[in-house]
């Protein structure tokens, strides 16, 4: 069977990384990452035998991405879904007080108050909330489980990581993506439980899993979930 010509595609050079990876961004863009001395041919070759399979989630992203820009906007009542619980966004003008966010869980409602004097835009304001939500239920989440899986982390870290919803550093380091907090909760108790199972072992090996599947119930569903709602929750505030 003939192959075609390989898609455009870009390379990440990673340390940690023992075999060829190749990923497709919520955007569609094909990234293939090489451990540092593999050469560039061998991404080359990957991206061409794997062209129909990334043809068609390429396909498949674009029908998300076309689903998504027929959302209604932010200003215009789009449902965020925040620790699993659907709210409407709503902005609310206000006079003499700070910009400030209010969840109303009952009502389904998150109100946006704007100061008029504030530049931000409606999708940072909500940006710095959900961060220090995620910051929050994150902390929760290690407090709970750290003691369980016997490690105690140097530090922790809630920002937005580009390429992975979670990472954990030989430091003790365990970092995690703040848009977390837009998925359903035992997502993100799964992506908790996964890094800090990572402070014992850095690899992926049976004994890792078997430590996550210990304490995280749901790891399957999880990665399912996390694989099918990428774009949702990287454009969430788009």
């Amino acid at each position: 069977m003939s192959v075609g010509p390989a898609p455009a595609f870009g390379i990440r050079r990673s340390a940690r990384a023992r075999r060829l990876r190749l990923r497709i961004l919520p955007s569609g863009e094909v990234v293939v990452t090489l451990p540092t001395r593999a050469p560039e041919r061998l991404a080359a070759e990957l991206v061409r035998e794997k062209s129909a399979w990334i043809a068609r989630h390429q396909l498949r992203l674009g029908a998300v991405r076309a689903r998504l820009d027929e959302r209604p906007g932010l200003d215009r009542g789009r449902v965020l879904s925040v620790r699993g619980r659907p709210l409407e966004v709503g902005l609310v003008p206000t006079a003499g007080e700070r910009t400030h966010v209010v969840e109303d869980p009952i009502a389904g409602r998150l109100s946006v108050h704007l100061d008029p004097g504030d530049e931000r835009s409606a999708s940072s304001v909500i940006e710095v909330w959900l961060r220090a939500e995620a910051r929050r239920e994150i902390t929760r989440l290690i407090e709970r489980h750290a003691p369980a899986i016997g490690v105690t982390p140097t530090r922790s870290v809630v920002r937005d990581q580009s390429s992975r919803w979670g990472s954990a550093s030989r430091r003790g380091t365990v970092s995690f993506s703040w848009r977390l907090v837009l998925a359903p909760p035992e997502v993100l108790e799964y992506v908790v439980v996964h890094e800090l199972a990572h402070l014992r072992d850095l690899s992926h090996s049976d004994r890792f899993w078997r430590l996550v599947g210990t304490h995280s119930p749901h790891v399957a569903a999880s990665r399912r979930w996390l694989r099918e709602h990428e774009a949702e929750l990287r454009y969430a505030l788009d």
